[in-house]
């Protein structure tokens, strides 16, 4: 019988720097200024060739309750208007899955819940890449693969408060407020097989007066 993949490569964590997603930068240049954006996401010109510009929308989102998803094992998003708790939230959904009883394209549906409704500032390609293949899902399915995630400690990054403390109106474009999230991964399968690990992630996460937040895109590497 293979050896179930490990939690690392079990979940799409660690993906390639390559897979740097244009639209992140784009709400950092509009947050935090073009010196700061730099600072923050160090080699984000580089970016994935086959990659769509994403189109305009001045829209705000859609509550979370009026997209309908099918979401298997994935929670709901939270109802709240406060960046750090919906980034914790949303790192506990991401480092979490159950093959048992939730399908590859139902862990997708469920992510997608969880995103803004703005497509300029939406990064979808960023959040469904920590999602594996259908090939190794498949074989994660096999082996009853599932994980929890918790969240230990979320704050933002020292460059994000730099930013706004330097031009606190910057946020009024866009509200999109960069996070980092730190905790810790368990995951199980057949035969009692299992381990943990830490994790980090760094999120941009929109959150606009009298709206609920909502991810907008997950950074390619973590902000202290």
């Amino acid at each position: 019988m293979p050896k179930p993949p490990s939690p690392r490569s079990a979940y799409g964590f660690g993906w390639p720097g390559n897979r740097r997603i244009a639209i992140v930068a784009l709400a950092l240049a509009v947050l935090l200024v073009i010196a700061a954006g730099a600072a923050f996401l160090t080699g984000r010109g580089e970016q994935h060739p086959d990659h769509p510009t994403p189109t305009s929308s001045s829209s705000p989102p859609a509550p979370a309750s009026d997209r309908p998803a099918k979401t298997g094992s994935v929670p709901k998003p939270p109802r709240t208007a406060e960046p750090v708790a919906y980034a914790k939230a949303a790192a506990k959904m991401l480092w979490s899955y159950d093959t048992r009883n939730t399908s590859r394209s139902q862990q997708l549906d469920g992510m997608q819940a969880w995103m803004t409704g703005e497509a300029k500032y939406a990064d979808w390609t960023s959040v469904s890449g920590q999602v594996p293949d259908p090939v190794l899902w498949s074989r994660m399915a096999d082996q009853d693969q599932h994980a929890t995630g918790t969240a230990a400690e979320g704050h933002f990054p020292s460059t994000f408060k730099q930013a706004l403390a330097d031009d606190p109106s910057a946020i009024t474009q866009a509200y999109v407020y960069v996070v980092t999230v730190n905790g810790k991964q368990k995951i199980a399968w057949k035969k009692h097989g299992g381990g943990a690990e830490d994790r980090a992630i760094t999120l941009a996460v929109q959150c606009r007066p009298h709206h609920d937040c909502s991810l907008a895109a997950i950074a390619p590497r973590v902000a202290p």
